[in-house]
């Protein structure tokens, strides 16, 4: 289920959607999800081991598969306005050459340009739900896409129509990997730093836009986007993220901890983002 709202783009507001009404009965059936669980009816978070305890990265920082018997699926949420899926205009996924790792640049018929900023590697590890986390989704399919360094979404912003970047799909392995080679987005007014992505059953389904599983959002931690923004290029960002914060902002306020990244690296070096997605 897609959620909708209004979000605001390099300083001018874009209906992303259809607003609050329409956000209403998805944010209840989460709250509700999230009261129920608190009664100890529902597990609470997204994987937790089998003496109750939540799954804990590994040292790593790495988001692989958890032993645990329980499970809750990753949150739905709103692909945004810019999801280049063809449900919004443009169809990204049926082009030759989606299909690849690296999102940095623009491919095919586009203008070629390159997304600038601090290196980031994204790896989204899709999972079973119904096994608890243990089963790796082996031979499903991700679609990523984010905005760039300044807040614009290829295809749809002002001055990046003809560009293509910061958007591909790439299909799990046998650990239910997807890594992309991407850079850390900016911050636009109104939204948390964050990062689109759909899951399909195959990468046939994925480059055909069709049947898609499951919509969500992957979200950044502060202290690390407060480093990342104070590096060149990020100027906006930093005005912009001061006036929001994760309890406020309008998809993960009503909570974040299935959607938040653990990231580790450096402006210097780069930075990795991992994420276990339960599906």
């Amino acid at each position: 289920m897609r959620r909708d709202h209004a979000e605001e783009v390099a300083g001018e507001v874009h209906e992303h959607d259809l607003g609050l009404a329409h956000d209403l009965p998805v944010l209840a059936r989460r709250r509700m999800i999230r009261l129920v669980a608190g009664m100890g009816l529902v597990p609470l978070v997204g994987c937790t081991s089998q003496d109750g305890t939540s799954a804990a990265p590994s040292a790593e920082g790495s988001a692989g598969p958890s032993s645990s018997a329980e499970c809750a699926a990753i949150p739905d949420e709103t692909a945004g306005p810019f999801p280049g899926d063809g449900s919004n205009g443009v169809n990204v996924l049926k082009e030759s050459g989606v299909v690849r790792s690296d999102v940095t640049k623009s491919f095919g018929d586009s203008a070629g340009g390159t997304a600038e900023g601090v290196p980031l590697t994204v790896t989204l590890t899709v999972v079973d739900a119904a096994s608890g986390c243990g089963t790796p989704k082996k031979g499903a399919a991700v679609y990523l896409w984010h905005c760039d360094r300044e807040g614009n979404y290829s295809l749809y912003s002002d001055g990046v129509t003809d560009e293509n970047y910061l958007r591909g799909v790439q299909e799990t392995d046998d650990k239910g990997e997807v890594t992309f080679k991407s850079v850390f987005p900016g911050c636009y007014q109104g939204r948390w730093p964050h990062i689109h992505f759909e899951v399909y059953g195959s990468l046939a389904d994925a480059t055909a836009a069709t049947s898609i599983t499951n919509t969500s959002q992957l979200a950044f931690p502060k202290d690390v986007c407060d480093t990342v923004y104070a590096s060149d290029g990020y100027a906006a960002s930093v005005r912009n993220l001061s006036g929001l914060s994760l309890e406020t902002d309008g998809i993960f306020s009503d909570g974040y901890d299935q959607q938040m990244a653990t990231l580790k690296g450096s402006v210097a070096e780069g930075y990795t983002a991992t994420l276990t997605v339960p599906v």
